[in-house]
């Protein structure tokens, strides 16, 4: 009997160390995700790592889950019968590869979030972190406030530890909006505690000088006060929510007025800010490549190839439909559509019932939606923290498939069949 006593404590000691370890490893990888200056990044190394580790320990994908694999894989076997139809391979089967994995993450993340819902709470705080940081970063570069700065910026736009400001810039709307609904949503004796992260990461956000982040981030918040006014039938609440809305859209406002006292910030605002660049509607520009992708794409079921059609017009896609369509065929299109009307549908199924993991979801899906819009306009087939997105969502897909399951199993065994 004390033998037993004595081994309970042990198990529950090793049960509990097991999930803060393997919370911190989840945690770490999502950090790692806001990191990007080369590839492969550190991010993609640690999380190969760490799936495998999963998958050896435990890691079960469900019925409910199970979709989201298969049209993932779908997707990319697209790819690679349209890769069958390149003369020169190049480095195609690497960035094919790359895609692979990428979806391997959000079955992954949709996986032990199904598991451990605890672990939403990890996740959204290991991206926030990592997006002030990178923020940050971006900032102090765009400002050349210490030597080397500049490596933190490009075409003199804050691109924090990326590569790309128009991947910096959307890669911070999720910390932003989290944060954004703590605002509204929480004490406010801890609004100071949220402010000051999120004037950093939307100071981010401005000086990537992304129109896709800026429309990306509105877009966004105006559907998560929508969505939390509507969703509440309390008049106190609602009242906050237009009185908070109202304070924080002030609040920005005058640290967006301040910051065009900058010469530097208010001209190349300027030109960002036009809604159609020289590049846009040039005779060959986006706008244009986008009729001539469409028309090719009809002549080309098994598609050209990827990465193809920015060798043959000289610049890319910029367009995931058309993307899909190029380098992952017909099948990949299909594929990849139904993926996200799949999740649309089903996340919006469960946006408005009352689960613990309710705001994550709801702050998932309504910056997933401003991804899906951004995406006529820019490529997000490689964007780690998209699949990241799809692969939150996912879980919370699987956890009330398992919630009803458990609803339906106790209903059962309360009125059995006689």
């Amino acid at each position: 009997m004390s033998a037993l006593a004595q081994e309970l404590p042990r198990a529950a000691v090793e049960a509990r160390l097991v999930a803060l370890i393997s919370s911190a490893a989840v945690g770490l990888g999502v950090l790692l995700s806001g990191f990007v200056l080369r590839e492969p990044a550190p991010y993609e190394l640690y999380m190969a790592g760490l799936i495998g580790v999963w998958a050896l320990f435990g890691l079960r994908i469900s019925r409910a889950v199970a979709p989201l694999l298969v049209l993932l894989v779908t997707f990319n076997i697209g790819g690679m019968i349209s890769m069958s139809q390149m003369s020169n391979l190049m480095n195609t089967p690497l960035y094919l590869a790359v895609s692979l994995f990428l979806a391997f993450t959000a079955v992954f993340f949709a996986c032990v979030t199904e598991m451990r819902p605890q672990l939403y709470g990890v996740i959204f705080q290991a991206w926030v972190i990592a997006a002030v940081c990178t923020s940050m970063l971006g900032i102090l570069g765009y400002f050349h406030l210490f030597p080397g700065a500049e490596m933190f910026t490009r075409y003199e736009r804050a691109a924090g530890a990326f590569q790309d400001p128009n991947v910096f810039g959307p890669f911070l709307a999720l910390p932003g909006i989290w944060l954004l609904y703590r605002v509204l949503t929480g004490s406010p004796l801890k609004m100071l505690l949220y402010a000051f992260p999120l004037l950093t990461i939307v100071g981010g956000i401005f000086l990537s000088f992304s129109r896709g982040a800026w429309g990306l981030f509105g877009a966004s918040a105006i559907l998560l006060t929508a969505v939390l006014f509507l969703q509440s039938t309390s008049g106190m609440f609602r009242l906050r929510i237009v009185v908070m809305s109202i304070a924080a859209f002030l609040f920005l406002a005058l640290a967006f007025l301040i910051a065009l006292q900058i010469p530097a910030v208010a001209d190349l605002f300027t030109v960002r800010a036009q809604l159609v660049q020289e590049y846009d509607g040039a005779r060959l520009g986006r706008f244009a490549r986008y009729g001539i992708g469409f028309a090719l794409a009809l002549e080309k079921p098994f598609g050209i190839g990827p990465l193809v059609f920015g060798q043959i017009y000289g610049e890319d896609t910029h367009n995931i439909w058309l993307k899909t369509l190029m380098d992952y065929g017909w099948l990949g299109f299909v594929s990849y559509l139904t993926l996200i009307l799949w999740t649309l549908a089903a996340g919006f199924r469960i946006l408005f019932r009352t689960r613990p993991w309710q705001p994550y979801l709801l702050c998932a899906y309504v910056v997933l939606i401003g991804h899906i819009a951004l995406g006529s306009v820019i490529d997000t087939d490689h964007w780690r923290h998209f699949y990241l997105l799809l692969g939150l969502i996912w879980g919370a897909i699987g956890l009330e498939y398992r919630h009803q399951h458990g609803l339906r199993a106790r209903s059962a065994s309360r009125f059995p069949d006689f």
